[in-house]
């Protein structure tokens, strides 16, 4: 029952980790009229904000895995159990800020973006669990 508690947990930090920026991705307008900062500076904190996120994220998952999942097969389903995490994470958020100012509507492009990075994720998950798994060292 802990493993199932822990493979859960190493999910919603997957899911926590692709959620944070989407979410500033979409909410550029958004961050721009609240702040009064203009859309370039805001387009520079978020890309600063992914590499951060994808190396520091990385790490931890790495180790976190590492550790607390150990060299189970059962640890490919968090392939899979992220997108549950994911989705309820997006709910809570619309539902908590809902756009009520037409000009915070995200621009296209970015969804272009956001499927891209969708589809790429998973296989990410794949490749950080197949190095947990068969890495020797300890941690």
């Amino acid at each position: 029952m802990k493993y199932y508690f822990k493979l859960n947990i190493v999910s919603i930090i997957y899911a926590l980790i692709v959620f944070i920026p989407i979410e500033l991705m979409v909410n550029v307008y958004r961050i721009g009229r609240l702040t009064s900062w203009g859309i370039n500076a805001i387009h520079f904190l978020t890309f600063v904000t992914l590499l951060i996120e994808i190396i520091a994220g990385t790490i931890v998952l790495y180790s976190s895995s590492k550790k607390w999942l150990g060299r189970r097969i059962a640890n490919l389903w968090t392939a899979i159990l992220w997108i549950p995490y994911f989705i309820l994470l997006i709910y809570v958020f619309v539902s908590l800020f809902p756009i009520t100012y037409g000009g915070d509507d995200p621009n296209s492009a970015s969804g272009l973006f956001i499927i891209g990075g969708l589809i790429v994720y998973p296989f990410y998950i794949l490749v950080l669990n197949l190095f947990c798994r068969t890495s020797n060292k300890k941690i």
